[in-house]
């Protein structure tokens, strides 16, 4: 009901330069709340959801989303010999299944995610849950069943669209840097067609941020801040204990010492000669 308010703000809004900056505040409240619907707030308690606190491992993280019955477990059985329960109705996977491959050195996990339902970006059923864990995947395989349309496609990609996560897309090409003092600055390297001072300075302000350094390499949307700034405050996975046998992968536009050195720990660098 909290995303209702500014859904319908929106609706009424008339999109214009006049109005850009409101429109991103409330796009940026938008993207708030249906963060808090699988990310609450205050700490103790309930969690994310029994079956679904599953510590990611390996190099990269892949998760099966689909609707209920449409092969996921199967498909995770035959790549990595895991076995999750299967059987010819629906919802019979109610916690996430992890399961693991290696390919060329590289450690992938696998997760069978429960059957994603059509409204789980509004806070339905167990969809927030599996959306929780979607988001901390590398890589989204959505998982069809062959006999019903691919209409179903389009309804998973909306919901994880809700969630922001962005599908088959580059990252917003945005400089993003807080700091103590100094106000908002931005710097934009070519002409913009919706950001200005004004707009960023309340997306900005919807997060408490009132000091940042931002540089718009592209022409950015609202959207494309909103996705920075946030994607800047999810939590990284826990450190572990080093393995001198296994080898350190990077993704394949990153592989400068400097990523190295970083991919091993954050202060490496600072020591490195």
């Amino acid at each position: 009901l909290q995303c209702l308010a500014p859904l319908l703000q929106m609706a009424r809004t008339q999109k214009n330069k006049a109005t850009a900056h409101h429109l991103g505040l409330l796009k940026a409240r938008l993207a708030k709340l249906r963060r808090e619907l699988i990310t609450p707030k205050g700490g103790g308690g309930g969690g994310p959801g029994e079956g679904f606190d599953v510590a990611k491992t390996g190099d990269a993280r892949i998760g099966f989303v689909g609707f209920p019955s449409v092969g996921k477990s199967t498909l995770l059985s035959n790549l990595a010999g895991v076995y999750s329960e299967v059987a010819a109705y629906e919802f019979t996977t109610l916690t996430t299944v992890p399961g693991v491959i290696r390919y060329k050195g590289a450690k992938i996990q696998l997760l069978d995610l429960p059957g994603i339902i059509e409204g789980a970006k509004d806070g339905k059923g167990r969809g927030r849950q599996v959306i929780a864990v979607a988001r901390t995947c590398n890589l989204i395989l959505i998982v069809l069943d062959v006999l019903k349309p691919l209409g179903h496609k389009t309804l998973i990609e909306h919901e994880l669209e809700g969630f922001g996560i962005r599908l088959n897309k580059q990252p917003p090409n945005i400089g993003y840097k807080r700091k103590d003092k100094g106000g908002i600055n931005l710097t934009a390297t070519c002409v913009q067609s919706e950001l200005d001072l004004e707009t960023v300075k309340s997306i900005l302000a919807e997060y408490k941020i009132h000091n940042a350094d931002i540089t718009l390499r592209s022409d950015a949307t609202a959207d494309d801040l909103i996705d920075v700034v946030e994607g800047n405050s999810y939590t990284k996975p826990k450190g572990q204990l080093p393995d001198y046998t296994s080898p350190v992968v990077l993704p394949v536009e990153r592989t400068s010492v400097e990523d190295f050195c970083l991919k091993i720990h954050k202060t490496l660098i600072k020591e490195f000669k």
